[in-house]
Formats: structure tokens, C-alpha cells, sequence
């Protein structure tokens, strides 16, 4: 039989990633088809969580269509930089903000556990705290070295396999900080470019509160690659969360989706469930606002009795708390993989 790119490409339209829920062509994942005498190549540029999965899939339809031999290249896409904007971290394939609306929604503890249950998953995963007047990153992941200076750039330490760097290491315990724009903006540029980050596949930045000086500057100076908002379910946390998406909006920054902290509690010891804040409404406000819903996160103790010790929840992938988890970063490590595509046409 005779092949050409076109038949096998029309082929691969059966493939689909399980967390876009779409097909690979559609999604623009496949870059290149070469095809020779019974054997096909493809490059498949994804940074889906599912790229393991989706090569064995290619190989199985096209191996149908009568190939003997069939080779899958897989290749992760960067967003380049923006005019105007630096390449300040040019070891680091995506830059995600982790954000909220308004303080008290566990937007710190979300950003500790994605960052833990991406490494998990296999991705190569640092975190920046750049909530200079509440930072609280070193505590969350229990990583208390302080950061080295290695030939004039800071080493940053390392909990759990993920580099992480926050003003908590450069500030005396309980002193209050009391900066204007300019002196965060300075910090933020130096968390970026003066960290010895090395190759990331994902740097997720824990935003502090609101539509303030860091996020204004942090968007002006590197090409994020998207930003995801944690709210819980009750409608005073949904109103303030929209106006952190209208920022990114504003600032041309894609929101990969939104997380429901705090969705439900369970009973541990009836089992019985109790909506404490409501339910759904973060889900039902994805939907109205047209961003993707990546996951719901209950209320559990030991959530808080995990953080408190340093060791995040997510670390225990087993349980309904760490899957919760899991669950979530393979959403987001979805969106981010059809975000890095937006731009990318196949030839």
C-alpha cells in the first residue's frame, strides 16, 4: 500500500489525549510525518502528561495501516518571548502563576502540592514564592537549607526534588516587609535571573493575593506561559477570583483553569460528606467564564497537619487527598501542553 502524510495524518485522528478529551490532530500535536518505504516517522510535540500513552496509541494505528517499522519523535514546545521581553530563565520550558483573587483560599498550599505531584509525574519542577509579604513556601515543603552562591548566582535548595527559592530565606524570622514597586519588581528580576535554575519543565510561581505590583511586574517581565486560580466554592471568593482573570486577561496572560480548594469535607470518621462552603461553584464559573475546570481539592486536617510538618499532602499518591492532587497537575500539565500549541500550525 501506498502512504502518503496525508492518509497517515487523517489516520491519527483517532488518537485522542484523555485529558484534552480531543484528537491529537485537532490539538496540533503532530508536527511532522515522513513516510518511506514501510516504515513512518512522526514528531509529536506535546507536553501532555499522556505523551507516553499517546505514542503507544500512534504506534498502534499506524502499525494498522500495514507499516512495519514506525519511529515517534516527541519534542515539547516553549512559548518564545514577547517583544520586550527578556529571556531571564532560558532553562525553563513553562512558566505558570499560581493565583487568587483574595488571601485565605490555600493558594500556597495548592502551588506546593501541583509542584510536588508534577515531580511526581516525572517533570522536573522548581518553585517560586513571590508573596515577598507573606512568604511561605520554605515552611510548606520543609526546606530550611538556605540557598548557596555558586559563581555569583544563587543555588537554590532542594525539597522533594524541586528547586525552590523565597524571600523567607533572606529576611530575619517575623520581620514585617515593607517594600514599594520598585524594590519588588528589583526582587522578582532576581529571582528569575539571578537563580541558577537550570532545565525545568515547569517553574510555578505562587502569586501572593490579588492584582497588585508583583503581578503586574512578573507578566511585564517574562512570557508566562499561562496562570491557574484557586477559589473555593462560595460566591464572595468566585466574584474576587474573576477579577484576578480579568487581570491576566488584560495582561495577555492565558488562564489554564481553575481549582476549587476546599470543595467538600468528609467525615473521617462517618464518611459522611458535608458541602461546609458550598460545591461546584468554581466548576460551574469555569464554565460560565469559558476556561477548563481542573479539579476539586476537599477539606481534610490532614492537609493542614502535612503542611504544617513541611511535607505536602501530595506526597501520599495513594491516598484520596494525594490522587485529589495528581488529578489536578495532569489537568494543568494538559492545558499547558494545548496552550504551548496555540501559536504552532501543522506544515
Amino acid at each position: 500500500m501506498d502512504l502518503s502524510p496525508q492518509f497517515v495524518l487523517d489516520a491519527l485522528r483517532s488518537v485522542n489525549d484523555p485529558h484534552l478529551e480531543k484528537d491529537i490532530v485537532s490539538l496540533g500535536f503532530i508536527r511532522d510525518i515522513e513516510v518511506g518505504d514501510h516504515r513512518v516517522s512522526i514528531l509529536l510535540q506535546t507536553a501532555s502528561p499522556a505523551r507516553n500513552e499517546l505514542v503507544a496509541s500512534i504506534r498502534r494505528v499506524v502499525l494498522g495501516l500495514g507499516v512495519r517499522d514506525v519511529e515517534v519523535r516527541v519534542t515539547e514546545a516553549t512559548r518564545p518571548a514577547p517583544a520586550g521581553k527578556s529571556g531571564l530563565i532560558p532553562g525553563v520550558k513553562c512558566t505558570v502563576a499560581v493565583a487568587s483573587g483574595k488571601g485565605g483560599v490555600g493558594k500556597s498550599t495548592m502551588a506546593a502540592n501541583l509542584a510536588v505531584a508534577l515531580q511526581l509525574q516525572g517533570a522536573r519542577v522548581g518553585l517560586m514564592d513571590t508573596d515577598v509579604y507573606g512568604p511561605s513556601v520554605p515552611a510548606l515543603m520543609g526546606g530550611e537549607d538556605p540557598p548557596q552562591v555558586v559563581e555569583g548566582k544563587i543555588e537554590p535548595p532542594v525539597a522533594y526534588g524541586i528547586k525552590l527559592i523565597s524571600m523567607a530565606y533572606f529576611l530575619p524570622k517575623n520581620e514585617a516587609v515593607i517594600w514599594r514597586g520598585p524594590m519588588l519588581h528589583k526582587t522578582i528580576q532576581q529571582f528569575l535571573g539571578d537563580v541558577r535554575w537550570g532545565e525545568l519543565d515547569y517553574l510555578l510561581m505562587d502569586l501572593p493575593p490579588g492584582t497588585g505590583d508583583i503581578q503586574l511586574s512578573l507578566s511585564q517581565t517574562i512570557p508566562l506561559t499561562g496562570a491557574v486560580i484557586v477559589s473555593t466554592p462560595q460566591d464572595l471568593a468566585l466574584s474576587v477570583a474573576a477579577k484576578a482573570i480579568a487581570m491576566f486577561q488584560k495582561l495577555n496572560v492565558p488562564v489554564l483553569g481553575i481549582i476549587e480548594n476546599m470543595s467538600y469535607f468528609k467525615c473521617p470518621h462517618c464518611g459522611e460528606r458535608d458541602d461546609i462552603f458550598g460545591h461546584g461553584g468554581a466548576r460551574a464559573a469555569a464554565q460560565r467564564l469559558g476556561f477548563p475546570f481542573l479539579g476539586e481539592i476537599p477539606l481534610d486536617s490532614r492537609i493542614r497537619s502535612q503542611s504544617d510538618a513541611g511535607r505536602p499532602a501530595a506526597l501520599d499518591g495513594e491516598s484520596e487527598i494525594g490522587l485529589a492532587f495528581q488529578r489536578a497537575a495532569a489537568a494543568l500539565a494538559a492545558q499547558v501542553s494545548l496552550a504551548l500549541q496555540q501559536d504552532i500550525s501543522i506544515e
